[in-house]
């Protein structure tokens, strides 16, 4: 038994297809398939019921299965302690982060961050929190990227910037000839929200006092900020951005954009790992690279502002 073996039993369970199992570890697929079949010869049991479309595994290799993703972890997790022990940046490192966060702050640091560090293997998915939380638990992810919140207790938090945020309204809206946007401003609006479970959107809402849709005149829920900016830009009511999305804005954009009345409402954007992992150069790598990243006056929170 070899652990190359173990990681193909798991790729085949990943996709329940041998072609697609054999693409994923860069074999050709009689290779991967001998090689299982070889470990099933010596284990004396079937690990998948090659009858079955898609491919399953059997009731004893699904056990297997577990078990083997148990071993990899242990494996990967001594690499990571000897990776650290030497201070190395390098390695796999997966990243979650909110939808909210990365189009605006990925390309600021991403590109050069693994030009930087050529021996860190990043990969990046964009997950709501809950997944986030949920992930760093079961290990599918090394750090997340989001908003702070009140029951992220359990979690190490690494502090990278506080955002601002803003309104966003339309030429043709009322509150477009005001030069600051206070609260009570909104009652009535046609508000463009994102869906129950961005925490971008749970911010707002408390801060802003919208207990329902019923507040606003018209509430939408699509789930991308990009289309309501073009909502807006087409001239139908109010949304909301952060800070970094204002930095990305053309001039013509930006004529739309009103900040809050003092104090402002702000999030604070952290780093969330699990109180387990190990990897703090990576970690204090990441950080560094964001925080030089963004505009100096973000790192910490003004006078003016206050954190939701």
């Amino acid at each position: 038994m070899t652990l190359q073996q173990l990681e193909y039993i798991l790729a085949v369970d990943k996709h329940r297809h041998f072609t697609k199992a054999a693409e994923q570890c860069f074999v050709t697929q009689p290779t991967l398939s001998a090689m299982i079949q070889k470990l099933e010869d010596e284990l004396k049991v079937k690990i998948f019921d090659r009858n079955q479309q898609p491919i399953c595994p059997t009731q004893v290799g699904a056990l297997i299965i577990r078990q083997a993703c148990e071993i990899l972890s242990q494996v990967e997790k001594v690499k990571t302690i000897i990776e650290e022990e030497r201070h190395e940046v390098g390695g796999k490192f997966r990243l979650g982060i909110l939808p909210t966060i990365a189009p605006y702050l990925l390309p600021r640091f991403f590109q050069q961050m693994i030009k930087k560090y050529p021996n860190l293997d990043v990969t990046v998915a964009e997950m709501k929190t809950p997944d986030i939380k949920s992930a760093l638990l079961t290990g599918e992810i090394d750090a997340g990227i989001l908003a702070e919140l009140s029951d992220m207790d359990m979690y190490n938090h690494t502090h990278l910037f506080y955002e601002q945020f803003y309104a966003y309204v339309s030429r043709n809206d009322g509150l477009y000839g005001k030069k600051v946007i206070k609260t009570t401003d909104l009652s009535g609006e046609l508000l463009w929200l994102l869906d129950e479970g961005h925490c971008f959107r749970d911010q707002m809402v408390k801060f802003c006092s919208i207990k329902s849709a019923h507040d606003s005149r018209l509430t939408y829920r699509l789930g991308s900020m990009e289309t309501f900016m073009r909502m807006v830009e087409g001239g139908k009511g109010v949304t909301f951005v952060p800070e970094l999305a204002v930095h990305q804005m053309s001039d013509a954009q930006k004529e739309l954009v009103r900040p809050f009345a003092i104090p402002t409402p702000a999030r604070r954007i952290i780093m969330l790992t699990d109180k387990n992992y190990i990897r703090q150069t990576v970690i204090d790598a990441v950080q560094a690279e964001i925080q030089a990243s963004v505009p100096k006056d973000m790192l910490a929170l003004k006078p003016s502002q206050v954190a939701i």
